[in-house]
């Protein structure tokens, strides 16, 4: 996944990692250091966007949205749209539940993760993109 975006995104990637919300370090304390078994990067850019979280291995994006982006669902869509089309599988969180229902998030993330193994198999499961 190398050169797959400009020095403006990552110096923009860079600043993010510096000023991550509450519910971003809070999330990130669960994630980082393989503790779920594969290593997620966090604010990690990608064709021009700056991904919350990512799991490369198993092509896994986690974003967590803000206030903000309950006007920019147009915008989150076309993002998801994309993503998807580089193969990627998004689940999006809201601040708000990160924050109160960590584990349930993290339980989410974790039936994701083994989602994806059993994609390769055949009987993928319901999440699986189509190919």
């Amino acid at each position: 996944m190398h050169g797959q975006t400009d020095a403006t995104t990552k110096t923009f990637a860079s600043g993010l990692r510096k000023t991550m919300t509450d519910a971003e370090r809070k999330l990130w304390r669960r994630l980082r250091g393989r503790q779920l078994g594969v290593k997620f990067r966090r604010q990690h850019p990608f064709q021009g966007y700056v991904l919350d979280f990512v799991c490369l291995e198993r092509q896994l994006v986690v974003e967590v949205d803000g206030s903000q982006h309950a006007d920019a669902a147009v915008k989150d869509a076309v993002r998801t749209e994309v993503l998807a089309g580089a193969g990627f599988r998004v689940v999006r969180f809201w601040n708000n539940e990160v924050l109160a229902q960590t584990d349930d998030v993290v339980e989410f993330i974790v039936r994701e993760l083994n989602a994806s193994l059993s994609c390769g198999s055949k009987n993928p499961s319901p999440s699986c993109p189509s190919p």
